[in-house]
């Protein structure tokens, strides 16, 4: 079978990788087609995934930047969706592959998980064939094309028989040896799901890391440049071994979704802190204690968060991870019997989305 997989961001790679090992391992043609965002070229090197880098995303930012590479990789997927003649196509968020795959009247399977992509959910999902999201997504989905699972997209890749942490890794990356190390990500705010959207200040910021500093070690991954006085925090590792690090901190805070969500299926308490919000780092809240939603960033708000954090038992969160594995699904094989299996009856695909 011909299968073409559209990779758009870093976490991409990660969400995908096994599944390609999967197809690939049962004689299946995997065409990857990637972006030149942060570090997913990289990623996929680095794993010896071969890939056709199509666009970069602009360093502008901005609704016009976005419009622009969309009108420009469309047409460049387009040309290779014409040679390859790929059977079926499959990508997170998958603007690209739904509107290509419905010139070219080619299945395209977009798995999703974020709810206030308004802009980008509008103008991909009318077009792609099936949109496929966790139990705990809230927005609007199509009627009759759409699945949902029990899990979430970091499951496909930190799933406890797919990664196990490695501590001298992670003492390489920059876990202290001693006491205990707290990690931070601040987001470039240049994500078509971004527009409009502002994160923390240099004053919040300095609040969190004096108060985390008296704790033990802060390391900082940033998208963006940090001032100087801040650069001797700056994760200095290597990105495609940060899960390792991640896996032995004692806490997660910061304004990405994907790596609160990642911390919690670690079993790492994580703040999730940025105006927007996820339902699965929601769910993930109220369901296992896991993550903290701080939606409105004062200080007050963080610094309950922060308490919160750092008053919590291992034992407790150790249990919590545990029933979040055990209530989830192997996301993985999930994604590759979507793959191969499409257009089964939706209602056979949602028995698989289950425990």
């Amino acid at each position: 079978m011909k299968i073409l997989i559209d990779i758009g961001h870093p976490a991409h790679v990660h969400f995908f990788y096994h599944s390609i090992q999967l197809l690939v391992e049962q004689g299946h043609q995997v065409l990857i087609t990637s972006r030149d965002k942060d570090i997913a070229i990289n990623l996929l090197d680095n794993l010896n995934i071969r890939h056709e880098s199509l666009s970069t995303l602009s360093k502008k930012g901005g609704t016009l930047s976005l419009l622009i590479e969309l009108i420009y990789r469309d047409i460049k997927l387009f040309n290779v969706v014409r040679k390859f003649k790929p059977e079926v196509m499959a990508g997170i968020g998958g603007i690209f592959i739904a509107h290509v795959g419905k010139l070219k009247n080619i299945p395209s399977l977009v798995f999703y998980d974020t709810e206030n992509a308004i802009l980008q959910n509008a103008l991909t999902y009318p077009l792609a064939s099936c949109v496929i999201v966790p139990d705990c997504y809230k927005a609007w989905l199509p009627k009759v094309r759409h699945i949902k699972y029990a899990g979430y997209h970091e499951l496909a890749y930190l799933r406890k028989d797919r990664f196990t942490p490695d501590y001298e890794i992670a003492i390489k990356n920059g876990l202290a040896k001693k006491g205990d190390t707290f990690l931070l990500r601040l987001v470039s705010w240049q994500a078509s799901h971004d527009i409009g959207k502002n994160g923390w200040n240099l004053k919040l910021l300095k609040q969190v890391i004096d108060t985390l500093r008296a704790e033990g070690k802060v390391i900082i991954s940033s998208e963006s440049i940090l001032p100087p006085e801040l650069h001797e925090l700056t994760y200095k590792g290597d990105i495609a071994e940060i899960h390792h690090l991640m896996a032995y901190c004692r806490g997660y805070i910061g304004e990405s979704a994907t790596m609160a969500s990642e911390c919690a299926v670690l079993g790492v308490p994580a703040i999730y802190a940025a105006e927007s919000g996820r339902g699965y780092t929601d769910e993930q809240e109220y369901k296992y204690g896991l993550v903290k939603n701080v939606k409105d960033l004062t200080w007050n708000d963080i610094e309950a968060a922060l308490s919160w954090l750092l008053s919590l038992d291992k034992i407790k969160i150790k249990k919590a991870q545990n029933d979040l594995h055990n209530s989830s699904i192997d996301v993985t094989k999930f994604i590759v019997d979507c793959i191969l299996r499409f257009p089964l009856p939706l209602s056979e695909y949602q028995k698989k989305g289950q425990v």
